[in-house]
């Protein structure tokens, strides 16, 4: 199964222990795919690893941080006045609501593994 909102990039340890690394900004129309696959990813790991969450360096699997953030951003027109030399800086009319997930997940070289496997990671 591969993912469409979810870039991972992958960095390893000298013990073979990983990370996957991703995020995704989205407009509101998109904000429920990447949730989706935000709990894919998640449920997937729950079901495959089952009561193995926990840092690798205290005995777990695997785990993961998740955050997530909206902000509105409001465009702005700037205009050179060569005249002058002056610059002139007018808010924007609309504001875009942008939704971004921040998901980190890793573990074991196994679990590392694995998930590469089921999504297709590289």
């Amino acid at each position: 199964m591969t993912l469409q909102y979810l870039d991972f990039d992958y960095s390893e340890d000298a013990e073979g222990a990983g990370s996957f690394d991703a995020m995704a900004s989205t407009t509101p129309q998109q904000a429920a795919a990447v949730q989706a696959e935000v709990a894919r990813v998640l449920g997937w790991a729950h079901a495959a690893f089952p009561q193995a969450r926990g840092p690798v360096e205290e005995g777990g699997e695997w785990d993961y941080e998740l955050r997530g953030t909206r902000e509105t951003t409001a465009g702005e027109s700037w205009e050179f006045d060569a005249h002058s030399a002056r610059l002139t800086v007018l808010p924007g009319a609309t504001a875009t609501v942008r939704h971004t997930v921040h998901l980190v997940i890793g573990g074991s070289a196994a679990f590392c593994a694995a998930l590469r496997e089921r999504f297709g990671l590289e």
